[in-house]
């Protein structure tokens, strides 16, 4: 049995800020059942949503700090999970990673890089648990140090790190490299080292044994100018060692026949019933019932990478066709603003919330009849799937897994039944808006949505075939 520490900076539902959550939640119960023993490792937030019992298990000294190690269950789950408990660093409210007014937190280098030391000791079975695995899986950057620091130890275990979105690059002034108290190896261009600054993303990707990245289409992306933030040289140097693995969703959490928070169930088999929720939604926010009438939805950080300023550029032609719009999000202050004003100047077509909120994401994905995804750069995406599942047609532009998940509406992929969406290229208003167009038209042919629905519905996107290529990734190391 392959043991695997999973390191993790956030975990549905104990806390998530976006889908590197729900990837850290159905990845390791995936494993499980496929007889691997996986084991989590998160910081204990403030705001940890915990419902299982938590048990106090060692201490560990790390850096001139004690840290307790807790442990309890992923909910409703035989996943077991390790909080690394110090108050001091992790003892903040609401997100982890950015203040109530969207700032970072001033010592997220000490947090995380803390994290990533008792991950070494866990690693290494140093913190007095009695089990060491074979594989650390890290991910993100607050993990990043976690292979570098592996890197200097006797007999370690092999390390994988996954990068979620490679813009996000945990970076900080050099001084910090010394106030870690961090390895003087490491530091230099092939190390964490990066014009200038601290990475910890380099960390994971100059020193893991493997890199992985979501999804086949962003693992060649980010070996280029465009899409690698400067890292695209080291990626090309270790592409041998760099695979996608295309994410999965979580089947039962996310499925219309059984989902909790929805007002009408609905299947394969009953997806006229799907209407209900449509109805109701628009019944709810004020928005003029008329099932001829098409409800888009959007639900996303608010932030230019989600497509937000094409999404605020083509509102203005947007409104003036057929149909009604609806956002669940926030982000950054600008769009929030633009979004609140076409809400209030067209309060029956467009409903805009600027939250997140579990129940409401799962109520809006079975109500719209297409979901807007218009990114300018997706590694995987969950949305799209969760979208497809639910009947709900997708519009992606043709990036990262949005392209290896969503196929253009077409006559010839009508004929062959694989068409499940729409997908445009060009990162403009103009872009989205044609096809935005062209799903407006194909809408009013009921037959034909139908079938797209059913094409979509009928994919399996569970987690089982991408867990097992990463326990084949795992026997390989």
């Amino acid at each position: 049995m392959k043991k695997i520490l999973f390191v993790t900076s956030e975990v549905f539902p104990l806390i998530k800020t976006g889908g590197l959550a729900d990837v850290s939640a159905s990845l390791p119960i995936a494993l499980n059942g496929l007889n691997a023993d996986v084991r989590l490792l998160i910081p204990y937030y403030k705001d940890l949503n915990k419902t299982e019992e938590t048990y106090y298990k060692s201490t560990v000294h790390v850096n001139k700090r004690s840290v307790n190690i807790l442990e309890t269950f992923l909910p409703e789950t035989q996943v077991l999970v390790w909080l690394v408990d110090c108050p001091a660093l992790f003892d903040y409210p609401g997100n982890p990673y950015v203040d109530e007014q969207g700032n970072d937190w001033l010592n997220n280098a000490e947090r995380f890089a803390l994290f990533c030391r008792v991950a070494v000791e866990l690693a290494m079975n140093r913190a007095y648990l009695d089990w060491m695995p074979d594989v650390v899986h890290c991910n993100d950057w607050q993990s990043g140090l976690v292979p570098a620091l592996l890197s200097t130890e006797v007999d370690r275990p092999s390390t994988v790190f996954t990068i979620h979105n490679l813009a996000y690059q945990g970076l900080f002034p050099k001084k910090t490299h010394a106030l870690l108290n961090l390895p003087r190896q490491f530091w230099h261009p092939n190390g964490i080292e990066f014009n200038g600054m601290l990475s910890f993303m380099k960390g994971g990707l100059a020193y893991a044994d493997r890199i992985t990245t979501v999804s086949p289409t962003y693992a060649q992306e980010i070996q280029t100018a465009e899409f690698g933030y400067g890292l695209e040289g080291l990626l090309r140097h270790r592409n041998k060692d760099l695979v996608g693995i295309l994410n999965g969703i979580d089947i039962d959490h996310w499925n219309p026949e059984t989902d909790v928070y929805l007002n009408q169930h609905y299947g394969i088999s009953t997806l006229d019933k799907k209407q209900l929720n449509k109805t109701a939604l628009q019944a709810k926010y004020g928005l003029f019932i008329d099932a001829n009438v098409p409800v888009f939805a959007l639900i996303s950080r608010l932030v230019e990478q989600k497509g937000l300023g094409l999404i605020v550029d083509a509102l203005p032609e947007m409104l003036k066709l057929p149909l009604q719009f609806v956002l669940l999000g926030k982000g950054e202050k600008y769009f929030e603003q633009q979004l609140a004003f076409f809400a209030k100047k067209h309060p029956q077509q467009v409903v805009i919330i600027l939250d997140y909120d579990e129940a409401l994401a799962h109520q809006f994905e079975a109500a719209a009849d297409i979901f807007l995804m218009p990114s300018l750069f997706e590694p995987c995406g969950l949305n799209q799937l969760y979208s497809q599942r639910y009947g709900t047609v997708p519009i992606v532009r043709k990036t990262g897994g949005l392209a290896d998940t969503v196929v253009d509406a077409l006559p010839a992929t009508f004929n062959d039944k694989t068409a499940t969406g729409f997908v445009f290229n060009g990162a403009s208003s103009g872009a989205l808006l044609e096809a935005i167009k062209r799903s407006i038209i194909v809408y009013s042919d009921s037959e034909r949505w139908k079938e797209l629905q059913l094409n979509g519905m009928q994919k399996n996107d569970s987690w089982h075939s991408s867990a097992q290529r990463y326990l084949e990734l795992y026997e390989a190391l």
